[in-house]
């Protein structure tokens, strides 16, 4: 019986993979067998992550980039290209969202904010699209999030408006690219124990935020990785277009 999940022979792009959510993808991919490049801002750590799993016999290499930079992504993108001949699937995971009250939000802080969460994904999809075509194919997932489709939160609005952008451009982008067999999809995470959380030493307030979930926990930077599987593998060759919304239930009360 074939393994649906199994990645042997494909390369992997993802983006802000040194650690949280990112590490665990880049984690999933690798221990089956792709080959995964980290691009990430934090250089030092994303070596130190493909150093780790590379001593573990996977194939991952790290490389740095800061994704606001237009022509760094096209570059970086090149450059992977140059090295493996292929992407097969590209993973937009890379984030920017310093929390910052409304009125505070100066013209810097929003335009990092747009060009790390949605600009680099327009500038990440066309640096892949000449090798996704002659490939016959590709695949590029999005992390997305909760905030700004579903919810709100204080403090977030510049993401929150990245983050519908991020869906925007998931539903349209998968409409432009089918015909070239190009699958784009979200995941859309709700609460999740990360670093970027600052949450992870805190059990009480774990426990706080737990209360209000459905499923009765936070969630795992492992809960975000298996639905990048899910939607990079051959069991979701008909699915484009979609965000996969993956909260324990937390946003149901407001759906």
């Amino acid at each position: 019986m074939p393994d649906d999940l199994d990645f042997s022979g494909k390369t992997v792009l993802v983006t802000g993979g040194a650690q949280g959510i990112g590490r665990a993808i880049v984690e999933a991919f690798a221990w089956r067998g792709a080959r995964v490049v980290i691009a990430d801002l934090q250089l030092s750590q994303a070596q130190a992550l493909a150093s780790e799993l590379s001593g573990q016999t996977c194939q991952v290499e790290a490389v740095g980039v800061d994704l606001a930079d237009a022509t760094a992504v096209f570059d970086m993108v090149r450059a992977l290209e140059q090295r493996w001949g292929r992407l097969d699937i590209l993973v937009h995971n890379a984030g920017y969202f310093p929390l910052t009250p409304f009125a505070d939000i100066t013209p810097s802080i929003l335009e990092r904010t747009l060009a790390v969460n949605l600009s680099a994904l327009f500038w990440l999809t066309q640096a892949a699209l000449p090798m996704f075509h002659r490939q016959g194919g590709g695949c590029v997932l999005v992390t997305s999030s909760v905030t700004g489709p579903k919810v709100a939160y204080p403090g977030l609005s510049h993401y929150a408006a990245s983050k519908a952008g991020v869906n925007g451009f998931i539903r349209n982008a998968a409409l432009e690219l089918a015909g070239h067999n190009v699958r784009v999809n979200g995941v859309e995470p709700g609460m999740i124990a990360t670093p970027a959380m600052g949450n992870l030493g805190d059990d009480q307030l774990n426990e706080n935020i737990a209360s209000r979930v459905p499923l009765g926990r936070l969630g795992k930077a492992a809960d975000i990785a298996g639905a990048m599987l899910f939607l990079a593998s051959d069991l979701a060759t008909y699915i484009t277009g979609q965000t996969l919304v993956v909260d324990g239930g937390s946003t149901l009360p407001e759906v």
